[in-house]
């Protein structure tokens, strides 16, 4: 059986979509360039690239750093990567002609390399702000459709476990409707890919309106539900042909999910260890 060809070290692209919001004017400039010339990049020159970017070498080196790069140079290599040979990376699409064997392989690279690329977007500040939230939240309410439904159905199960109750919806009209009678006490987890979701976006503009705290679980940093979010938990995963609701993004947002629960069980851990002794009794010691 081959080696899986797992990369731990996040790709060009899923280290610029993390760092975005942290870069310069001069930064996102050298990002535009790059992003729309790959491919001749790797060809030219620190001076050049400064030149047609219309930004300076000082800039360049300060991005490359900031990207966690020892230079341009060592950028070129590792952006080379990704666009030269686009078929040896990890998240090539399944392709028609692919056998079972190949397929299996392709899907459990897809899904290990989500989870390496997520532990690197997902901000620390973020996650710490998102336990202190929940921690403290009257109420907690997670919102998605489709798979994303079924991430916050999961939630729910995991907090109920550590005998935190809270609730999960994926109907957009109770969404709505619970949203709306929410409060200042109150948190939200809408879980959404692409962060465009209108049904998930409605009730959480709506619980924004009531005062609620809202935290957005997705893949995308640029996307509406990010700007009407308190707390943004990112995850890096890519969806490709047959695996447009790939499971590769559902174990990203699952493994939010049981990060913020562990940190908030550990947080109360008298509370949820007596709780979840509790709950797992109710289970297995049913009476007749």
């Amino acid at each position: 059986m081959s080696e899986l060809n797992i990369n731990t070290n996040p790709g060009f692209f899923t280290r610029i979509n993390a760092a975005m919001s942290k870069l310069r004017d001069s930064e996102k400039k050298i990002i535009e360039f790059i992003e729309q010339n790959p491919e001749e990049i790797i060809h030219l020159s620190i001076t050049e690239v400064a030149e047609r970017s219309e930004t300076s070498e000082s800039s360049i080196v300060r991005l490359c750093k900031r990207l966690g790069y020892k230079g341009f140079q060592d950028l070129k290599i590792n952006l080379a990567k990704e666009v030269v040979a686009p078929e040896m990376q990890i998240h090539e699409a399944i392709e028609k002609g692919d056998n079972a064997v190949t397929i299996k392989k392709k899907v459990f690279q897809s899904n290990i390399q989500a989870l390496y690329d997520s532990i690197e977007v997902c901000s620390d500040d973020e996650i710490l702000k998102a336990v202190e939230a929940i921690a403290n939240a009257r109420l907690i309410e997670f919102y998605g459709t489709g798979g994303s439904g079924t991430v916050a159905l999961d939630a729910q199960h995991k907090l109920l476990k550590l005998g935190i109750k809270s609730f999960a919806y994926n109907d957009s009209v109770l969404q709505a409707m619970s949203a709306s009678v929410l409060t200042e006490q109150d948190v939200v987890i809408g879980i959404s890919h692409t962060g465009s979701n209108t049904d998930v976006l409605a009730a959480m503009k709506l619980a924004k309106e009531a005062g609620a705290t809202l935290i957005c679980i997705t893949n995308s940093s640029k996307s509406p539900i990010t700007k009407i979010s308190n707390i943004v938990l990112q995850t890096a995963s890519k969806e490709t042909l047959f695996r447009t609701d790939a499971i590769s993004s559902r174990i990203a947002q699952l493994t939010i999910i049981d990060i913020l629960v562990a940190a908030v069980a550990n947080q109360k851990y008298e509370f949820s260890q007596a709780n979840l002794q509790k709950t797992r009794h109710s289970t297995t010691e049913k009476k007749l």
